[in-house]
């Protein structure tokens, strides 16, 4: 009986030496699901930048068409394009490139719009790089974005806790009018000890929800962690509802181990001992 072929994702994000997020987290979580991970490194930091001060940056924005054009040559077969945190507006059309070159008619594109939180661009960004965002979450098949970025995608103003049912199906909706077919937003939550994620399907008309305990505290890095998972279970034959649970599932797990050790949250949380329980959830029928 012959094996299936592995599939491919090339993930486009900056390395943070420490402080896992970003491809350190994408890499081992991809990879763990039996997802053959490219790796398309957009700078390379000492430490991310949440809760860190004197880290160092270096932008590698010159060496992504490069890079680019001698994959062209390998005629690689592409499953999923997935995209994180972006450092400019120059990355982003560089990106937009890339998924023109290397979309074939199966490629899933996953676009994290990793640029806010709790209401506020983070210091690097302004509001021309959220819109630059927007036309690139236009080109993904499934974007996802918490609700201060599905604010800024939409150039609304953000509502904080005070939005109901109704607000989150109308804003899954005209973020999927941009183009993604999918749409999953993060930190969506109706009651105070819930948290988790809505989702929206264009082709079926249908919303979703998956909400797990709120653990308090801010952590680092559980956007990328959730995304990674979200893509794993995806390209593992789980329906978008499904892949919601297992990626709300797994991150919630890896928060609460490192919130019952005591773990400075800046450093991120325990997904390694989580990646069991997450191979289990995708063995699942």
């Amino acid at each position: 009986m012959s094996q299936a072929r592995q599939k491919r994702v090339i993930t486009i994000q900056d390395i943070s030496c420490i402080g896992k997020c970003s491809l350190t987290v994408a890499l081992p979580i991809l990879s763990a699901a039996g997802i053959e991970t490219s790796i398309l490194p957009t700078a390379i930091l000492s430490t991310h930048t949440g809760g860190f001060s004197g880290y160092t940056f270096r932008d590698l924005t010159n060496d992504v068409e490069p890079i680019s054009e001698h994959w062209k040559t390998l005629n690689i077969e592409v499953d999923a394009i997935y995209t994180g945190y972006l450092g400019s507006q120059e990355q982003q059309h560089l990106i937009a490139q890339l998924f023109e070159d290397f979309k074939g008619e199966n490629t899933l594109i996953l676009v994290d719009p990793a640029m806010a939180d709790e209401g506020k661009l983070y210091p690097a960004f302004d509001n021309d790089f959220a819109l630059g965002m927007r036309d690139l979450a236009a080109k993904a098949d499934i974007i996802v974005p918490n609700l201060t970025e599905a604010s800024l995608l939409l150039q609304k103003p953000y509502r904080g806790s005070a939005y109901d049912r109704s607000y989150v199906e109308q804003t899954l909706r005209e973020l999927s009018d941009l183009g993604p077919e999918q749409v999953v937003i993060t930190g969506v939550s109706f009651a105070k000890d819930e948290l988790g994620a809505a989702a929206f399907d264009r082709n079926t008309q249908s919303f979703d929800y998956y909400f797990t305990e709120r653990i308090s505290g801010y952590y680092h890095g559980t956007g990328d962690i959730y995304s990674s998972a979200l893509l794993a279970a995806l390209l593992n034959d789980k329906p978008l509802n499904s892949a919601i649970a297992v990626a709300c599932e797994f991150t919630v797990g890896a928060i609460r181990r490192s919130a019952a050790a005591g773990t400075d949250p800046k450093f991120g949380v325990d997904f390694e001992h989580e990646i069991g329980n997450l191979l289990t959830m995708l063995a699942a029928v």
